[in-house]
């Protein structure tokens, strides 16, 4: 129906089977049709009585007569005008008995042949009564039925229904002028009762059964209307989030009540579920959600089939105990549904259920940031402001905007970039309020803001403290300070769930002569993931195309993370190792007082890394904690640049010139500031300048390589790679 018109169509037909109730009884009740009922049954009765006095007249013989019962007419022998008891039967004479037996035998088959025009009569007599029910039953509710018709003339579907509750009062017209036997009720309440256990000998419960049983049937609760759902107030295409998508949430119910020993329903207990509030519109659901619900999933998919809603009657032990189970008849389906989940959840659903690409052919791919343009800031101020008003909280100033979207692009983890996940910034906004509330401000400002970042950061904080407390302690090996050679500071990320922070790691490396080239220790012990090991063997693949391209690598080096217990994987730490590796085989300090991240190819590229952000601040609180001395900082990829959003002490130090940040390319610009020798470049002669990194390296090589030849001529060895 027309949204709107459903409430009050069914306020009409409640108030509609009021005055029918008192309509109907009425118009059985009136003099009219009591008199009208009463012609017809004296005209049947005394046709009968006229009939069964022929009859009479016509069978009655010497011995036999045949006398009006209150069951009928029956044909009994008599003697002298008088009735024959079985005991004056018995003293008769055999001839006289068969005498009698023979007329009473001939005059009941000429009874039963004389009566049967009865039954037919008794029909007539039934179908006049019908008959006359049905005009007076119409005469009572036509005009109620009427007045209902024009007021919804106009809505479609309407009249249909209302004439068919007219012509079904009218087929049924019985169950309304035929109440219903009392003892009948009285001993179907018992025998409800007995099975309930109820005492039999409780006359109140009884009574309270039985007219419970008469109110719940009341035939014109029949033509009641049962409004799934109401669209009286929607404005547009309905829009329905379903975040609990059980089966009875998706499709409806039909509920049930317990009823002498029995569970029973009606269409009036028939309940909505998501896909009928959605007709017409649109329903969300959580794809995680209802992949747990299989029975969800399977009729979902026969409704966007069938296009229709159908409600399964409940089956199994649901419904052993039920006398009544309805079958609604499917609702045609005109909605478009929308599924929300991860990317992994979309394509196991492509590769493993061959329905999902046909139902739903519409992908849409959300990115998790958005592009830091001045249009889109200037959206994100506008959706700010919207959560200030819409959670009432206090308004924010210009700066509060501006470290918001500072924020915002820091959990983007590029500078470029803002995070499309508002919860986190209006998370934010709210503990800012907070802080302003604490302050008793009127507005939020910058400081409020960096206040709740800072709380929020100090709350998660626990395992980064305590590992920064086991590092100031000397639990963990890190220096800050001096030089070391094969020896170098590494970064990493750890995350908590939310919570991720940056741990600098020592990463130490030792060379020496041999053929095995570079051992990864990690990996040995299976406490290195492929990503690290692929980026240890770069570092061969690095050095071989170096210093070694008409030689073998005569060399052997051992990498390690030391003190670490975990797993290790990721490449990030490739150029940190191989900055050691050059160390060890140049012979060359590495400055403590630096730390290094990034990954590293084959040609000594400097490649673009996760968690730039935290891996500089975990450095920085080490190097604080210690005292800023002006000539710490940590080399990142130049690649990553645009991913720097630190933390407002961190740029207060690069500012101060108490902390600062390489960004590089290459691994030759990274060695020259880790040991502050020139890297070198290669002549035309192939070598590199003497007292240059990768001259000091080739030169080591090279000498290995010939102690190594001489070891295996003094040894009778076959030399690497040839024939001796």
């Amino acid at each position: 129906m027309p949204a709107g018109k459903a409430r009050p169509f069914a306020k009409d037909m409640d108030k509609l089977i009021e005055d029918m109730r008192a309509a109907l009884p009425a118009a059985f009740e009136s003099d009219e049709y009591k008199k009208a009922l009463k012609a017809v049954e004296d005209l049947y009765r005394d046709q009968k009585t006229q009939y069964f006095d022929d009859i009479q007249k016509h069978t009655s013989g010497k011995n036999v007569s045949v006398l009006r019962m209150p069951v009928g007419l029956v044909v009994a022998p008599t003697r002298d005008g008088e009735v024959l008891s079985p005991e004056a039967f018995e003293k008769l004479s055999e001839d006289d008995q068969r005498e009698v037996l023979a007329e009473l035998n001939a005059a009941q088959e000429e009874l039963e042949n004389a009566v049967r025009d009865i039954p037919k009569w008794e029909k007539d007599q039934r179908e006049q009564i019908k008959k006359l029910n049905q005009d007076f039953a119409g005469m009572a509710v036509k005009q109620l039925i009427g007045d209902v018709k024009k007021k919804y003339r106009k809505t479609k579907g309407v009249a249909a229904f209302l004439n068919a509750v007219y012509d079904d009062i009218i087929e049924n017209v019985a169950l309304f002028v035929s109440p219903a036997d009392e003892e009948e009720n009285e001993a179907t309440a018992r025998a409800g009762a007995e099975e309930e256990g109820t005492p039999p000998s409780d006359e109140e419960q009884f009574a309270a059964l039985i007219s419970k049983q008469k109110a719940d049937g009341l035939p014109l609760n029949r033509y009641k209307v049962n409004v799934l759902v109401d669209h009286s107030e929607s404005k547009g295409a309905p829009l329905v989030f379903l975040d609990h998508p059980i089966l009875t949430n998706l499709i409806g119910r039909v509920d049930r009540q317990q009823q002498f020993g029995a569970l029973v329903t009606d269409f009036n207990m028939i309940k909505a579920g998501a896909l009928h509030e959605a007709n017409g519109g649109f329903l969300v659901i959580e794809a995680k959600y209802l992949m747990n619900q299989p029975s969800s999933w399977e009729c979902l998919k026969r409704a966007l089939r069938s296009k229709k809603i159908t409600m399964d009657p409940p089956s199994g032990a649901d419904s052993a105990g039920m006398t009544t189970i309805l079958e609604p008849e499917g609702i045609p389906l005109d909605a478009k549904i929308v599924l929300l989940g991860e990317p992994d959840l979309y394509y196991a659903l492509i590769e493993n259920d061959p329905d999902f690409p046909e139902l739903f052919k519409v992908e849409a791919n959300f990115f998790p940031t958005m592009k830091k343009t001045r249009e889109n800031m200037e959206k994100y101020a506008r959706l700010i402001a919207t959560q200030t008003r819409r959670n009432k909280l206090r308004p924010l100033e210009k700066d509060a905007v501006a470290r918001l979207l500072e924020h915002a692009s820091r959990l983007a983890e590029d500078g470029e970039k803002l995070t499309a996940h508002i919860a986190s910034i209006s998370d934010l906004i709210r503990e800012a309020n907070y802080c302003a509330m604490l302050d008793k401000a009127k507005i939020i400002t910058r400081g409020h803001v960096e206040r709740a970042i800072e709380s929020k950061r100090k709350r998660s904080d626990r395992i980064q403290e305590r590992m920064e407390e086991q590092i100031e302690r000397g639990a963990i090996l890190i220096d800050t300070t001096g030089a070391v050679v094969g020896q170098i500071n590494g970064l990493a990320v750890y995350e908590f769930g939310h919570v991720s922070f940056g741990k600098p790691s020592r990463i130490t490396c030792l060379a020496r002569m041999g053929a095995g080239g570079v051992l990864d220790i990690e990996r040995e012990v299976d406490l290195g993931g492929p990503l690290h090991t692929k980026g240890v063997l770069i570092l061969s693949s690095f050095l071989a195309s170096r210093f070694s391209e008409n030689a073998p690598l005569s060399m052997e080096a051992s990498l390690v993370f030391e003190q670490s217990y975990g797993e290790i994987d990721g490449d990030s730490a490739s150029s940190t190792e191989l900055y050691a590796l050059l160390s060890a085989l140049s012979g060359l300090p590495i400055k403590q007082n630096l730390a290094v991240t990034g990954s590293v190819n084959q040609f000594g590229q400097i490649q673009a890394i996760g968690g730039v952000n935290e891996k500089i601040e975990g450095f920085f609180d080490i190097c604080n904690a210690r005292g800023l001395t002006g000539d710490q900082g940590v080399l990142i990829p130049k690649s990553n640049v645009d991913n720097l959003m630190l933390r407002k002490d961190v740029v207060d130090a690069c500012k101060e010139g108490k902390f600062r940040i390489f960004p590089v390319e290459t691994i030759d610009e990274g060695i020259e500031i880790l040991t502050g020798v020139p890297a070198g470049v290669r002549g035309k002669d192939g070598k590199f300048p003497e007292n240059s990194v990768n001259g000091r390296v080739q030169a080591q090589l090279h000498k290995w390589l010939i102690q190594n030849l001489e070891y295996k001529r003094q040894a009778h060895l076959p030399p690497q790679g040839g024939v001796l």
